[in-house]
């Protein structure tokens, strides 16, 4: 991996326009269920049923796992100075939201073919 893309403006930016999106998509969440009077599994199925909210809850689970990478990877790089320990921190933390990622897409993709 290039250092380009581990220092710089881009990983600020990648963090800052997840951000937005988490944030914007929380509040519509909170909105929609909100005005639907009630939050109950019948609902919220029929909800991520609709498939431009598939999309978009699809997009809100790869913002939060890019912002939660670059995150963690800042902390790791600031305070984790040997390089082994370094190496499988990153390693754990790549597994667990590559992990977090697939099981996510498959709930999705369950919600779109069901």
């Amino acid at each position: 991996m290039s250092v380009y893309l581990l220092h710089g403006l881009r990983p600020w930016l990648f963090q800052r326009l997840s951000a937005i999106y988490i944030l914007l998509f929380s509040v519509y969440i909170g909105y929609s269920f909100a005005a639907a009077g009630g939050i109950n599994y019948g609902l919220w199925r029929e909800w991520l049923f609709d498939p431009p909210k598939t999309i978009a809850v699809g997009l809100f689970v790869i913002a939060l796992l890019i912002h939660a990478w670059v995150g963690i990877r800042d902390v790791i790089l600031d305070y984790v100075h040997n390089t082994l320990i370094r190496v499988v921190a990153f390693t754990v933390v790549m597994l667990t939201l590559i992990a977090s990622g697939l099981w996510s897409a498959k709930i999705l993709l369950i919600s779109v073919v069901i």
